[in-house]
């Protein structure tokens, strides 16, 4: 992530998580979590992650983006949890930052916790990010917000699933209140949290 969208994820945080829990999907090695964290730390406020720590697509074994020194010695597999966990601790945020490990899609079907800030920045296939967003979407408050990331109109630029969560979510009670490179900020305005998004 770059700089520059990290502070405005930050900002945005310090405004929303006075009001209730945060929660990201897709925390990888826990760069984001830093920025939501650090701003949970400063309102009192509370951030859940949700991640499999298995890693996206695009970091698996043959890929662009697949890190060797992130697998299990002992299973060849990717597993992220331990530099997420130290990268959590080093920042002094473990008592604002709440690790969930498990799939966004297993975790949704049990979340009943209306949120003051949704971060949709985990798989990027267009399966991932919309079970991303139909799962927790639904539990952002009225007034409150989603940040994605990662969305590029271009296909030249990125993938396109973010991109087309964003659409979806425009189309289905969400304006676009900020936006700063690839990320986007929604906020709800229509319906409340537990209302079905689309």
């Amino acid at each position: 992530m770059p700089e520059d969208e990290g502070d405005l994820l930050h900002r945005v945080a310090l405004e929303q998580l006075r009001h209730g829990p945060g929660l990201e999907v897709g925390s990888y090695c826990g760069k984001s979590a830093i920025y939501l964290g650090a701003a949970a730390r400063a309102v009192g406020g509370t951030v859940f992650t949700v991640d499999h720590h298995r890693g996206s697509e695009e970091n698996q074994v043959g890929w662009e983006y697949h890190d060797p020194t992130l697998a299990d010695p002992a299973t060849g597999r990717l597993d992220t949890l331990a530099t997420f966990r130290r990268t959590i601790a080093d920042a002094g945020l473990e008592e604002q930052v709440v690790a969930v490990v498990g799939r966004s899609t297993t975790v949704s079907r049990h979340w009943r916790t209306p949120l003051s800030l949704l971060f949709v920045d985990g798989g990027h296939t267009d399966e991932h990010a919309g079970n991303d967003y139909t799962g927790f979407g639904r539990w952002v408050s009225r007034d409150a917000v989603m940040v994605v990331h990662d969305v590029f109109p271009d296909p030249a630029d990125g993938g396109q699933a973010p991109y087309r969560v964003y659409l979806r979510a425009l189309a289905c009670g969400f304006e676009e209140t900020a936006s700063l490179g690839s990320m986007r900020v929604l906020t709800r305005v229509g319906g409340d949290a537990g209302d079905p998004v689309s």
